[in-house]
């Protein structure tokens, strides 16, 4: 599968937010770098069919499945880990649990999300969009709040899960494309 944007263009209030933004992302990761307000959110939240484009084409992503971490990690916050994670797994524990330790929160145990800190709540963010089935990923600074061993863990499970398929990276941390060996497209 390849997504391809061409002359992408968004704007609020009058106010440009894209001009012009054209790359394709197929298997890999395809960085999107940009300082902040650049409009990096915006571009996933249209390719994730949230908000329109004012102009300019997206093919090959028809019918595609996403699934995305966002920049709020969006979590029930009763439930435990593998309550948060039965929602788009179902019946597949086995799989989460295995997944949860390669991501340190293996010993989370029957905790509520709401006790969780920052780093964990945004690992079971990211554990969430690469157990749901889907066919491309759109990651917007799913590393925010990890330290070094977290955020290196976190990375081998992008990169694993983009030999498969198009991921979508926002990052404004060159470490994170480096270290995934990421296209780049710079906004």
């Amino acid at each position: 599968m390849e997504i391809r944007v061409q002359n992408l263009c968004k704007a609020y209030g009058g106010a440009p937010v894209l001009r012009g933004v054209s790359f394709a992302a197929g298997p890999g990761v395809t960085c999107v770098m940009a300082p902040s307000g650049a409009g990096k959110t915006t571009l996933l939240r249209i390719l994730l069919g949230l908000e329109t484009a004012d102009s300019g084409t997206i093919s090959g992503a028809e019918g595609c499945r996403w699934a995305a971490v966002f920049q709020e990690d969006r979590l029930l916050e009763h439930l435990d880990a593998m309550g948060n994670l039965r929602f788009v797994l179902g019946t597949e524990p086995d799989r989460a649990a295995a997944l949860l330790e390669e991501l340190g929160l293996g010993d989370a145990g029957g905790k509520a999300v709401r006790e969780f800190s920052g780093g964990m709540k945004r690992r079971l963010a990211l554990a969430r969009a690469l157990l749901a089935p889907s066919d491309a990923l759109a990651l917007d600074e799913p590393f925010t709040g990890l330290d070094g061993e977290n955020r290196a863990r976190a990375m081998a499970c992008v990169l694993r899960a983009s030999a498969e398929k198009p991921v979508l990276l926002v990052t404004h941390e060159s470490s994170d494309a480096d270290g995934l060996g990421a296209e780049i497209v710079r906004l």
